[in-house]
């Protein structure tokens, strides 16, 4: 029996055509992925050579956002099985997928430094020169975010002693009041009340930003408590473009 070879509908160009490389180039293009490529490329031509294509990574990790791809083991897998969507991130035929280790490397050098923080604020500044963000108010309100860790469960507290009726000795007093600046000056920063981080330096207010989630609990427009277990952000909102202009994180226990 004869074999026939099919005719291809559409070779490998049309197909790549058809994708949405234009979109994402649209988008990264409005970013110094320069500046961000330097941060984590190997600086010197002395030990082992560099394997990786960073310049695709950090291209994967914006369209990652784009796509709405929840995880990096997600993304891994979809460039894994996507070759076109491999394409479009940068990734040259030859690259190998990147493994898990790879972008936690890289992730963990981007946290160290302050140049994503950088480029988010060279892209605010030139959507406002160019008049895309014209907000003349801010909107401040709270919201939370639950993590992907499998939550602990709570842990049941113990019942306290009943406190003894009536007043306390003037020298019971004074030990309890003793005993009660002991404790709040020994609470971590972020546990201490407002007024005690007012003086305190943005840098050391960023560094000090727990980062480990917890269960928090708040109350939703019935009045009923809602728990939830990761983290509480305060974001601080454009009213028009809806733009996040600073996305402080709180730890969730936080009210």
């Amino acid at each position: 029996m004869s074999i026939i070879r099919q005719g291809s509908l559409f070779d490998l160009q049309e197909l790549y055509d058809l994708g949405p490389t234009q979109r994402y180039d649209a988008i990264l293009s409005a970013i110094n992925t320069d500046s961000i490529l330097y941060k984590v490329s190997k600086k010197s031509w002395l030990g082992a050579p560099t394997e990786l294509n960073y310049r695709a990574m950090i291209n994967s990790l914006f369209i990652r956002i784009i796509e709405r791809i929840p995880t990096v083991k997600h993304l891994i897998k979809r460039l894994d099985e996507d070759f076109i969507f491999k394409l479009n991130c940068g990734f040259l035929v030859s690259d190998t997928t990147p493994s898990e280790a790879a972008y936690s490397r890289m992730v963990t050098k981007l946290n160290d430094s302050p140049i994503l923080e950088e480029a988010k604020e060279t892209v605010v500044l030139q959507a406002i020169s160019e008049g895309f963000i014209t907000d003349d108010a801010v909107a401040v309100d709270a919201t939370h975010f639950e993590a992907r860790d499998q939550a602990p469960p709570k842990e049941e507290r113990p019942e306290k002693a009943p406190k003894k009726c009536g007043r306390k000795t003037k020298a019971e007093r004074e030990q309890w009041l003793i005993e009660k600046a002991e404790r709040e000056a020994n609470l971590p920063l972020f546990e201490k009340k407002i007024e005690a981080q007012l003086d305190v330096p943005l840098a050391e207010l960023l560094t000090s930003v727990p980062l480990d989630p917890q269960w928090g609990v708040k109350k939703n427009s019935e009045g009923k408590n809602v728990f939830w277990y990761g983290d509480k952000a305060h974001l601080a909102v454009g009213t028009k473009s809806q733009i996040h202009f600073t996305i402080p994180l709180f730890i969730g226990k936080f009210k």
